[in-house]
C-alpha cells in the first residue's frame, strides 16, 4: 500500500494511560479533537480520566488482550490511526530505593527481568503488530514508542529497564524502515531525563521540582500524532529539548535526531560492503 492523506478525524490509543506521561498525552490529544482510547492494566485508575475517553483495561504483555483491545477500539471508534506505546515498568518494581542502592544482577529475580521485558518491549511489539495491518491498508498511521535516553540504557543499576528500552529503540528503527512508504510512520519519544512520575520514587535523591514534568511530552506527542508530521519517520524526539515557543516543525528539528543512533554503526564489517 502507498501513503494517503490523513483521515479527517483521528483515533489514538495511548497505553499506560491511567496516570503520568500516558494520562498527560491522552488529555493533550483529546484537546486537539482526537478521539482517544486509554489503555492500562489498572482498570480502576482509568476511571479518573475524562468520560469521553474510551477506557480499555488490558495487559499488553498478553497477545490476545492486545488484539482484543485493538478490535474493541476499531468497533467503538471506526479505526485506529495513532498508537502511542507508553506503558512501562521501572526499576522501582525491583526495589524502591534503587537510586540510592543500584540494583545488581543478583538482586533481580528471573521473573522480574522477564516481566519488565514483557511490558517494556514485548508489549509495544504486540500492540504494534495488532495495529499496523489496518493502518497500512488505509495508507496512514502513527506509531510512537516511548523509550529512554542512551545514558539510562547504559546506566549502572538500570538493568533490565535500560536493556528493555534499548531493544524497543532498535525495533523502532527497524519498523520505520519496514513501513517506509506505506504512510505509517514509526518514531521514538523520550522525556530526556528523570521525569516526575511514579518511576522516580520519593526516596530518590532528586527534588520533584527538578524533574521533567510530564506535560513536556505533550507538544511533541501532539505533533507526531498529526498530519503535520507526515513523512517524518525513524526519528527520536527529546521532550525536554522541545522549545515551547517555536513552531512545531522547527521544534522537531531542534529536539530530533535519528532513532537508535545509526551513526554508531559505521564500523560494521558486512559482506559486500
Amino acid at each position: 500500500m502507498t501513503a494517503r492523506a490523513a483521515p479527517t478525524s483521528r483515533v489514538a490509543l495511548v497505553t499506560g494511560a491511567a496516570r503520568g506521561i500516558g494520562a498527560a498525552i491522552a488529555k493533550g490529544l483529546a484537546a486537539d479533537g482526537v478521539r482517544v482510547a486509554a489503555l492500562d492494566v489498572e482498570a480502576r485508575a482509568l476511571e479518573a480520566l475524562p468520560g469521553e475517553v474510551v477506557k480499555v483495561a488490558a495487559d499488553i504483555s498478553e497477545p490476545d488482550q492486545c488484539e482484543a483491545a485493538v478490535r474493541r477500539i476499531a468497533e467503538a471508534c471506526g479505526a485506529l490511526d495513532v498508537l502511542i506505546n507508553n506503558a512501562g515498568l521501572g526499576m522501582n518494581m525491583i526495589r524502591d530505593d534503587h537510586f540510592a542502592r543500584p540494583v545488581r544482577i543478583g538482586d533481580i529475580a528471573p521473573a522480574q527481568w522477564r516481566r519488565i521485558f514483557d511490558v517494556n518491549c514485548m508489549g509495544a511489539f504486540l500492540m504494534t503488530r495488532a495495529a499496523v495491518p489496518a493502518m497500512v491498508a488505509r495508507g496512514w498511521g502513527r506509531i510512537v514508542n516511548v523509550t529512554t535516553s542512551l545514558f539510562t540504557m547504559m546506566n549502572e543499576g538500570f538493568a533490565p529497564y535500560g536493556p528493555a528500552k534499548a531493544a524497543l529503540e532498535s525495533a523502532s528503527a527497524i519498523w520505520a524502515k519496514e513501513l517506509d512508504g506505506t504512510g505509517v510512520t514509526v518514531n521514538v519519544l523520550v522525556p530526556g531525563g528523570p521525569t516526575d512520575t511514579a518511576m522516580v520514587p520519593a526516596s530518590s535523591p532528586f527534588a520533584r521540582r527538578d524533574l521533567i514534568p510530564v506535560a513536556a511530552m505533550v507538544p511533541p506527542a501532539r505533533w507526531l500524532a498529526s498530519p503535520a508530521s507526515d513523512g517524518v519517520t525513524g526519528r527520536r524526539f527529546v521532550a525536554a529539548l522541545w522549545p515551547a515557543d517555536a513552531p512545531p516543525a522547527e521544534a522537531a528539528e531542534i529536539a530530533g535526531a535519528p532513532a537508535a543512533w545509526p551513526q554508531l554503526a559505521g564500523n560494521v564489517v558486512w559482506p559486500g560492503r
